[in-house]
């Protein structure tokens, strides 16, 4: 048996409930891990409110999840790592449990912690995807909208790591942490255009939009071009002719996570966990992203 988070119902943070279940057992390829810690996505949110239920229905009870990292204590058949292995990756069953079944089981670094690795996951691919499909090169000038959110924040080292111009757009308290991180940090909200003009004068080459804040008209007025804009958030993207990625399973970048994992290591990459909570304490998670009180990833720990 696994002791998991399941819900039964749409609704809020209250119908997440702790319960027994059966330990999932691995299929051919899959491996088991003991779960050492299970990111909290945006996402999750969205499925538990009932907002993407036209979209994402989920079955009933559901178990959530997937940002995984832990240590692998059973392999099936053709596995790609072996039992004691500390890996991370996408839950193939539900995270938020003991137990976890993972496909695709990333090797962690012995220099990243359970909690960092799990956080990595969504958040990381999801800013090395947006930037690979964006086309964003050395000598560029690239424009983050929301860089103060965990993709946003992953992104900004990325592309200033490749010698791209990064001007960045977030809340007044992110600004500093921004800008160590080697971007142009603009504040957003009501003039946020003038401001960015302001702060590159030579002009804005690519934008991706991480807030989905109802910026795209302007950013493609920015770039000139809608094919230079990529939004992860704006629903309205279709409307404006720019590409959404994300939706797509196949637009994924699952091969970037060793990449990503490896400049963790190196202490070229870091991601701020705001806060960890006891597996049994996932409403009170929930709740608290939604009030806006947690900054930063949000890591359950089993």
């Amino acid at each position: 048996m696994s002791t998991a988070i399941i819900y039964s119902r749409y609704g809020g943070p209250d119908v997440l409930t702790p319960a027994e279940v059966d330990a999932p057992e691995p299929g051919p390829g899959q491996v088991r891990i003991k779960v050492r810690a299970a990111a909290v996505n945006p996402i999750d949110l969205k499925l538990r409110s009932g907002m993407m239920a036209g979209i994402m229905p989920v079955e009933f009870p559901h178990l959530p999840g997937w940002d995984v990292a832990g240590v692998v204590d059973e392999v099936g058949e053709g596995a790609t790592a072996s039992v004691g292995d500390e890996v991370f990756g996408v839950a193939s069953f539900g995270g938020y449990s003991e137990y976890a079944l993972l496909e695709r089981p990333v090797a962690k670094p012995a220099e990243v912690s359970f909690a960092s690795a799990a956080a990595l996951v969504t958040v990381g691919e999801t800013a090395y995807r947006g930037l690979h499909h964006l086309g964003a090169e050395e000598g560029e000038t690239l424009l983050i909208h929301g860089a103060g959110g965990s993709v946003g924040t992953i992104a900004v080292q990325l592309a200033a790591a490749r010698g791209i111009t990064v001007v960045a757009t977030a809340g007044e308290h992110d600004l500093q942490r921004l800008t160590k991180l080697g971007a142009s940090a603009v504040r957003y909200g009501e003039g946020w255009l003038e401001r960015v003009k302001a702060a590159a004068p030579q002009g804005v080459d690519r934008v991706f939009d991480a807030s989905g804040a109802g910026v795209l008209a302007d950013s493609i007025a920015l770039t000139g071009d809608a094919g230079r804009v990529i939004t992860i958030a704006d629903m309205a993207a279709a409307q404006h002719g720019v590409r959404f990625t994300g939706a797509d399973p196949t637009d994924r970048l699952p091969q970037a996570l060793p990449e990503l994992a490896d400049l963790m290591a190196a202490g070229k990459l870091d991601l701020p966990i705001g806060a960890t909570y006891p597996l049994a304490e996932a409403a009170r998670a929930h709740a608290d992203i939604e009030a806006r009180h947690a900054r930063g990833k949000v890591i359950l720990l089993p």
